[in-house]
């Protein structure tokens, strides 16, 4: 029995091969936030920064964080988890950010900005390949990779994109209202020019890299218009990319072999096909 869950537990450890680290040691500034790497052994894997989702007040680190990241492991591309800044739940219940900045745009954003450029540098170290790092996220977290795709200098930018049941809009009345609320803060929800500029479905730009859409009719959370809302700005702008728009499944799924419904749980296989034919 010793030696049965000895050899089970050094499965289960060695599964994350990587120390998490803090994307900003080093660096000109004094904070910490973590990033967990799941690799896999071998050289220039592909890479993807998964971005868990928590309405950019909170984070669900495990369904939409950790369990992404060991089945993207599984499947042989290597994943980091980003712990970036939110406003946090005292933000939510509070609303002390009238009176102090707290953590709010572009905080998100400049976390997986440096994130991105952390995992290109430490490339070779890592067995992954600097020209194929990914982003993914998670409703919040979906807003927050597609902001990079959109915002961020071409250099900087994710080589793919995979917003799953994103938060998109920040001015059309199928909103998240908490999720604009984090990003601009108290003092800023209502600033009309913030919320456009932060409004995804208006700033495609025609270089954006290839994106893989997923969302469910039926999400209670964040409602399906928004992912219509970028789907429509991508084949405006004629950007390669795939909108799987399930009937069923709901939100909060993540990579679950559990959570929502079998139809929506087909978009594990469908990215990993996507991914295996993108050039």
């Amino acid at each position: 029995m010793l030696l049965f869950f000895t050899f089970h537990f050094s499965l289960f450890t060695s599964a994350e091969t990587g120390r998490t680290v803090n994307i900003w040691e080093g660096m000109d500034v004094s904070m910490n936030v973590e990033m967990t790497p799941y690799l896999v052994p071998g050289m220039e894997n592909k890479a993807v920064v998964v971005c868990p989702g928590g309405s950019y007040f909170w984070h669900d680190m495990e369904t939409e964080g950790h369990m992404v990241a060991r089945w993207l492991q599984e499947n042989g591309i290597s994943a980091f988890v980003l712990r970036y800044r939110t406003a946090y739940v005292p933000a939510f219940i509070t609303r002390f950010r009238f009176l102090f900045r707290g953590n709010r745009y572009p905080d998100p954003q400049d976390d997986l900005r440096q994130a991105l450029t952390y995992v290109r540098k430490h490339a070779k170290e890592y067995g992954v390949d600097a020209h194929w790092v990914g982003a993914m996220g998670f409703s919040a977290g979906g807003h927050l990779v597609m902001s990079a795709a959109e915002w961020f200098r071409p250099q900087e930018r994710p080589d793919f994109v995979v917003p799953v049941y994103p938060v998109v809009t920040m001015t059309k009345d199928c909103v998240h209202k908490r999720s604009r609320r984090a990003l601009l803060g108290e003092n800023k929800v209502k600033d009309a020019r913030l919320r456009d500029s932060l409004s995804l479905e208006q700033h495609v730009p025609a270089d954006c890299p290839p994106v893989f859409l997923v969302n469910c009719k039926d999400d209670p959370v964040v409602d399906y218009r928004n992912s219509v809302l970028l789907d429509s700005a991508l084949q405006a702008r004629h950007i390669p990319h795939v909108y799987l728009q399930y009937q069923t499944g709901g939100h909060g799924f993540g990579a679950s072999d559990t959570k929502g419904t079998p139809e929506s749980r087909q978009w594990k296989q469908a990215f990993l096909a996507w991914l295996k034919e993108l050039k």
